[in-house]
């Protein structure tokens, strides 16, 4: 397969392996992107008078063929392709003949892998997003369904203060909904076009950068051409930047499910088809997807920083280092997608034990609210309050009686006493669905302008309604592609 570079020697067959093994395989995945930005690179060329109507024709049936070998897993890329953009134009060079061989007018591979990796990673927001949105929503439920639930609050992991399931759900869910902010941010700064760009300083002719941004359904074209392949890194790294925040939630999450449904706790009940079993012990039920959501965190922290580190320090202009950050991008996609869907299912499976929380809620959960009595009825500061209160504490454990504990009633009135803003008896659920509500309608929008754009771009006479088989349909598509890959 000859290469866009080759000229009259041969290269080195372990050098070849060595550059584009690795990164053959992850082109996989960019092939209906690495189209996208040659349709609308076609189209701007016979929008300037470099291709003919007759060549731009031909051009797009191609390409367009490209897209639907593609979708039926019959285009692939081998390591003496080298990657996607030359596999791409050697086929339009061998079907499309001279109009193929013109293509590549005004562009590098260096911004091809840069509106391949933007749009790849638009699409693939579109579906973290969802999936973040829809664990947002199933911990808004599981809230909502529990308010009246008291639940013991802690601190250096000892008992500290009376809490509720739902107020311990909403936190999980206000935060992802910030980390929803950070998705939106990374989304923008990722949302530019770099076509036009070339090598990293533009191309000596009158090209027009943005229409083949409005093409793409980018939000703007990214201006100076050198900062243009200065940000390959940068991009992605914000954006596993935002993913690893995600994570981190997952993780907490993931390690008060652990704990809260340990026979010791037994706040808890998961479904026994969600656990897996030992090899020694019979009566093993163990939730190890929670485990390994809690240990992938870690590899997201990793690859962001194996992102960081790559580029860190690298002179301006394209460097083949770049090629590294690939992987580690693509890989925290997957993983954080992955981890946010099985958190929704076991989120969404999750049995709480009244009985057992209730029983848990024992008498020095409410020193504090003793204390606080205390500076009414007895006029007292509040730290000589926290003296006394201290001292009666302290006695009550260190004879090491049963710990009194309240019936669910009257826990449920304390709970109700907590109604300052954000407290127990004061959850702003609505406030959470309403957020979640503003979030949702922002991604739809931004979905369907990206999809009405690519629909346009393939078939301008197609409508707006698009449909399951459209060539940027998400999840589904995204699935399908995952699984080629």
């Amino acid at each position: 397969m000859p290469k866009l570079w080759q000229k009259t020697y041969r290269v080195n067959e372990q050098v070849e392996r060595f550059e584009a093994a690795q990164n053959s395989a992850l082109d996989s995945r960019l092939v209906r992107h690495d189209v996208w930005g040659s349709l609308a690179h076609a189209a701007m060329l016979t929008k300037i008078g470099v291709l003919t109507e007759d060549e731009h024709r031909v051009l797009k049936e191609a390409l367009c063929d490209i897209l639907h070998l593609a979708e039926m897993g019959q285009f692939t890329i081998t390591p003496s392709d080298e990657d996607v953009h030359t596999r791409v134009e050697n086929y339009l060079a061998e079907v499309a003949g001279a109009a193929g061989k013109k293509i590549h007018m005004a562009r590098s591979r260096n911004d091809q892998v840069l509106v391949d990796l933007r749009l790849y990673a638009k699409e693939q927001l579109h579906g973290i997003t969802n999936s973040l949105l829809t664990l947002v929503e199933t911990l808004w439920r599981f809230a909502g369904a529990h308010t009246d639930v008291p639940m013991p609050g802690y601190t250096h992991m000892q008992r500290a203060m009376l809490s509720s399931v739902a107020l311990w759900a909403g936190a999980f869910a206000e935060s992802l909904l910030d980390d929803e902010q950070l998705l939106s941010a990374a989304y923008s700064l990722n949302d530019q076009s770099p076509l036009g760009s070339a090598a990293g300083y533009g191309v000596p002719i009158a090209i027009d950068r943005q229409y083949t941004a409005e093409l793409l359904g980018f939000a703007r074209v990214q201006n100076n051409v050198v900062y243009v392949q200065n940000s390959r890194g940068k991009v992605e790294a914000a954006i596993v930047q935002a993913l690893v925040q995600i994570m981190l939630d997952l993780s907490k999450l993931a390690q008060d499910i652990l704990l809260f449904t340990t026979a010791e706790y037994n706040f808890f009940h998961v479904p026994q088809e969600l656990c897996t079993g030992s090899s020694i012990m019979p009566q093993k039920r163990n939730l190890g997807v929670m485990e390994l959501v809690r240990a992938r965190t870690q590899t997201v922290l990793a690859l962001q920083q194996q992102i960081l580190g790559i580029v860190t320090g690298l002179p301006s202009g394209y460097n083949m280092d770049y090629q590294e950050t690939k992987r580690p991008f693509m890989e925290a996609l997957d993983v954080v997608r992955e981890c946010l869907d099985i958190s929704t299912l076991v989120v969404g499976s999750l049995e709480v034990n009244v009985d057992r929380l209730v029983a848990a809620c024992t008498f020095e959960l409410f020193a504090t609210d003793r204390a606080y009595e205390l500076t009414r009825t007895a006029n007292l500061p509040f730290r000589d309050a926290y003296r006394i209160v201290g001292a009666e504490v302290t006695a009550q454990l260190d004879r090491h009686e049963p710990l009194p504990t309240e019936s669910r009633e009257q826990l449920v009135e304390r709970l109700k006493k907590r109604n300052h803003l954000g407290g127990a008896g004061n959850l702003g659920l609505e406030q959470v669905a309403q957020r979640l509500a503003t979030a949702r309608a922002a991604w739809q929008e931004r979905t369907a302008t990206f999809e009405r754009a690519i629909r346009r771009l393939i078939d301008p006479g197609q409508n707006d309604q698009g449909g399951q088989n459209s060539p940027t349909s998400a999840p589904d598509g995204l699935q399908s592609e995952h699984g080629r890959a």
